[in-house]
């Protein structure tokens, strides 16, 4: 995701609903998210999809890496030599 861009990317709730398609667009064509604020304050996120999905599967594999080193740091973690055996008789199916 590229970064925001302070004096573009915030907006309004009232110009955003003058100027949806153009803010899509621009979401769309430049990967930055658009804030939506109303009386001031944020209260809203426009990401292009592609972003959001990328962003999610961060997420999934930073909650996979958390979960495997708190496996690791209670005794339940696999020898590596142990996982590798596993996973080769499973390609070998």
């Amino acid at each position: 995701m590229q970064r925001l861009k302070v004096d573009q990317d915030i907006r309004s709730m009232s110009e955003f609903r003058t100027g949806i398609a153009s803010f899509i667009k621009q979401v769309h064509d430049t990967k930055r998210p658009l804030i939506i604020t109303q009386h001031g304050k944020g209260a809203a996120v426009l990401l292009d999809v592609s972003e959001y999905e990328a962003m999610q599967d961060k997420i999934e594999l930073l909650q996979d890496i958390h979960t495997s080193i708190a496996q690791i740091e209670t005794g339940n973690g696999i020898e590596h030599k142990d996982a590798k055996a596993t996973l080769l008789k499973r390609v070998a199916k």
